[in-house]
């Protein structure tokens, strides 16, 4: 791996992140009124939040064989290709997730956690939080 394929590789996780940010943003200025106007800023915040991703997956935890198993991880796949970024995390009760960390890598690299702060952190829950990952 070369130093620009790394530095290209988390800068579009860094790009991703300020997307992210932006649209929580624009989520947190739409208020709860019932107005027309108020209702239709909320719903199309809440559509560009569903519209950003790739994809968004769950798989089960490890279970007894033979039994159900529960959905308990999450990742949602911003872009892909050289470089790919995806957000991972865990969930909890109601398949809410209670945990997001942002992931990097470019071709022939492995996934690499992009440190983010914890306010951070917690904007990319809340981002989470807006798909639903139940059945």
């Amino acid at each position: 791996m070369t130093t620009t394929d790394s530095n290209t590789a988390e800068g579009q996780a860094k790009a991703q992140l300020e997307s992210i940010k932006e649209l929580i943003q624009a989520l947190d200025n739409t208020t709860s009124d019932s107005t027309p106007e108020a209702m239709n800023a909320r719903d199309n915040a809440e559509c560009a939040i569903q519209d950003d991703p790739l994809s968004v997956e769950v798989r089960s935890d490890w279970h007894t064989p033979g039994e159900p198993g529960e959905t308990a991880e999450y990742c949602i796949l911003l872009c892909t290709g050289g470089p790919a970024c995806r957000i991972i995390g865990t969930l909890g009760q109601f398949n809410a997730p209670e945990s997001a960390r942002l992931e990097y890598h470019d071709w022939d690299t492995p996934w690499t956690p992009y440190w983010v702060e914890s306010e951070d952190e917690d904007i990319l829950i809340r981002y989470a939080q807006q798909f639903y990952f139940g059945e």
